[in-house]
């Protein structure tokens, strides 16, 4: 366990140092853009950031993820905020904790391996259309500011074309350092990115918008505060709607993200321990003036297409934030959004699955159509859960019909009057329709044999099924015959016997039990 806990923190330290500090850097005008979504001050997305992956760093189930206060649980407080005031976001963000925490406990993470692959790769090529989708629009946005305030100013705005210019020259950097021979790799290119771009924008002044434009970075250190609002049934019915949507978005996220960066370094994650471990980030942040956060894949993407593998790069990435917000704001208030566009769209490129096209002509068209709706949804609403949600329900259908169609039964006349029928596969809701079409317009026949050898019965609907096909039989004057039921099934009967006998009435001969062999 020891050398465990030495590989997961210490196996990569230089990268890993880097790295956090790349992903601080973009952490911040992320935090700030959260915390006016949510509608609350810049400072508490920031003190957030810090707190969930500092915790996260310690207590999460996945090296190298990174978790902080997040757009997709920013969007779920507003109306909290907005109709009952900042004060009761925190004892909120404490409920999303103790939420996420009893699903830990109760070991609830496990549930992630019902989310097929064609679901994980539909959510990271979304996810990577929407990375990319957001640093264009990023783009347009900053060219309005810019000429709205010329026209308050009067003064000139800057050429459309230097941010663009800008996160081009970013791109050339990130894809061209590392193929410089011996130092292209020795500090990650996208820190060397921003670094440069910092220094031209510093030097040239060409009025483009930088990390201060986005809010006002804090001037103190977080400290533990108490909630404002009374503990109480009412606070409870306000917060617990917000909370559990708040939770369960931000479990789904952190454990998709999880699974990608368990596909991208081909090591394990403990679905579980994210859970409590994140539960407990929410917790620590509600009481130190931060609102609830979630893993994000994109700033994930960041840390690893850095070099970050270990949990030192998650810790300097959330003591970073606390660092550069509050002692370095001077300087980390002059990076420009461009640079960070450019770090961001470099994330983009390298999160979508480009083998996806060529898969769509070779993987089945199920898998494609789940694959694909997935990011249909996802783009189109501009919401990872509902597309994982439209995913696993397609995914689900296409398995259901899938799993019916092994149901197959062969009809033999054993002698006159005598016929058998050899069931074989699955008898389920799915496939019931199908099992009872091979026993219409049976006629002239005085004994009907059903071999269940090669047959499982697998819920309710089965047992139904099978038991109207002997009555209808039995009204006819067919005499039937079961064989060959596994204990499984014999225990599937008996527990719906009861029901049976419901449905078909306590009198007549319609009442009496399966006959068996």
């Amino acid at each position: 366990m020891l050398m465990l806990s030495k590989k997961e923190w210490f196996g990569n330290p230089k990268n890993d140092i880097l790295a956090g500090i790349v992903v601080s850097l973009a952490l911040i005008p992320e935090a700030i853009a959260f915390s006016i979504i949510a509608g609350v001050d810049p400072k508490v997305g920031l003190y957030a950031s810090f707190c969930i992956a500092v915790v996260c760093a310690f207590t999460g189930g996945r090296p190298a993820m990174i978790s902080a206060a997040t757009g997709a649980t920013a969007l779920l407080m507003v109306t909290l905020v907005k109709d009952h005031g900042v004060d009761y976001l925190f004892p909120m963000t404490m409920l999303v904790g103790i939420i996420q925490l009893i699903f830990g406990l109760l070991r609830l993470g496990t549930l992630m391996r019902f989310v097929a692959r064609p679901i994980l790769h539909g959510f990271v090529n979304a996810l990577g259309i929407l990375l990319f989708l957001s640093q264009v629009h990023e783009l347009i946005r900053e060219r309005g500011t810019l000429l709205a305030r010329a026209a308050e100013s009067g003064h000139m705005a800057p050429a459309i074309w230097i941010s663009p210019l800008f996160v081009i020259v970013g791109l050339i950097i990130i894809y061209g350092l590392p193929r410089i021979p011996k130092v292209g790799r020795i500090i990650p290119s996208p820190l060397v990115c921003i670094i440069v771009l910092t220094a031209v924008c510093a030097y040239l002044q060409p009025g483009i918008l930088t990390v201060a434009d986005k809010g006002k970075l804090p001037d103190s250190l977080p400290h533990f505060l108490w909630f404002n609002v009374p503990l109480n049934f009412e606070t409870l019915m306000i917060i617990l709607k917000p909370a559990i949507l708040v939770s369960i978005v931000g479990l789904l996220e952190s454990m998709m993200t999880a699974t990608v960066v368990d596909e991208y370094t081909h090591t394990p994650s403990d679905k579980n321990r994210e859970c409590r471990g994140l539960g407990l980030a929410n917790i620590v942040s509600s009481l130190f003036g931060g609102m609830a956060g979630c893993a994000m894949i994109g700033q994930t993407s960041v840390n690893l297409a850095s070099g970050g593998r270990t949990r030192l790069s998650t810790l300097i990435g959330g003591v970073g934030v606390l660092i550069l917000s509050v002692f370095l704001k001077g300087v980390v208030g002059q990076i420009p959004l461009a640079a960070l566009a450019a770090v961001m769209t470099m994330v983009a490129i390298g999160t979508f699955r480009w083998r996806s096209f060529k898969e769509l002509f070779t993987l089945p068209k199920t898998t494609n159509i789940t694959m694909v709706a997935t990011v249909v949804v996802v783009v189109s609403t501009n919401n990872l859960v509902y597309g994982v949600v439209t995913g696993i329900l397609l995914n689900v259908f296409f398995f259901t019909y899938r799993f019916s169609r092994l149901l197959s039964v062969d009809v033999q006349d054993v002698e006159e009057g005598v016929r058998k029928f050899n069931v074989k596969g699955q008898l389920f809701f799915g496939s019931a329709l199908k099992f009872n079409a091979a026993f219409d317009s049976l006629t002239d026949v005085r004994l009907a044999i059903i071999d269940m050898s090669q047959v499982r019965l697998w819920d309710h609907c089965a047992v139904v099924t099978l038991d109207r096909i002997r009555a209808e039989l039995q009204r006819t004057g067919t005499t039937v015959e079961l064989r060959g039921l596994s204990p499984e099934n014999e225990v599937m009967i008996s527990k719906y016997s009861e029901l049976r006998q419901q449905e078909e009435g306590p009198d007549g001969e319609e009442g009496e039990k399966l006959t068996t062999a």
